[in-house]
């Protein structure tokens, strides 16, 4: 897809109520400081669309970035971050699971993982959520260019195992710094895009 225009239209707070959206939906998830921000503005050729941050824990609303008028990206809020409160990341978990709950909309679901590290705790159990609510999440692993190639199916294995990822899913490493794997991200929306459209189609016939 081209690229035409990108813009933030919608952010919600803990207290707002999410939009009645006509256009597709494709949410971003991970825990704070994972990469969503770099990973949204690279998929987007922008330098600072969604604003990265040096502060984990900072997105605390749900963003709805309006991609030529044809799609969003629902940029979720970070979890997992131990310096707010226990109550306000409750709230942000709330938020996360309202949204995945109630979205008519949301046609794909990205999490995303440090290619770095094994999955923390509350990246299983957002994994377990997104999958609960009916959907098939990709797994984009992240800063890829900060481990040797010679690591990569190690830790690529090491995330599949503790997430207990269910058969077939597909699993993309990502380069925010090389932009290794934008080109797959994009096949994965563009299919889902088509594949919405379809059943659009099949329901207009019946």
């Amino acid at each position: 897809m081209i690229v035409k225009s990108a813009e933030l239209e919608t952010v919600c707070g803990i207290t707002s109520k999410l939009p009645d959206n006509e256009l597709p939906e494709i949410a971003f998830a991970g825990k704070s400081n994972v990469g969503k921000s770099s990973l949204i503005n690279g998929l987007l050729n922008r330098k600072s669309l969604a604003r990265t941050s040096a502060q984990p824990g900072k997105t605390q609303t749900i963003n709805f970035y309006n991609i030529n008028k044809e799609l969003y990206f629902v940029d979720l809020p970070g979890y997992g971050y131990a310096k707010v409160s226990v109550e306000i990341r409750a709230k942000w978990g709330k938020m996360i699971e309202n949204y995945l709950h109630t979205s008519a909309q949301l046609k794909k679901v990205f999490l995303l993982i440090d290619i770095r590290h094994a999955p923390s705790e509350n990246d299983c159990l957002m994994y377990d959520w997104i999958v609960n609510n009916g959907y098939e999440p990709v797994i984009i692993c992240t800063k890829l260019d900060k481990i040797k190639r010679s690591q990569v199916q190690k830790n690529l294995k090491q995330i599949k195992e503790k997430l207990g990822l269910v058969p077939g899913t597909r699993m993309i490493p990502f380069s925010a710094l090389t932009k290794q794997g934008k080109d797959d991200i994009w096949n994965l929306i563009e299919l889902s895009l088509s594949e919405s459209e379809d059943d659009d189609s099949e329901l207009q016939e019946k």
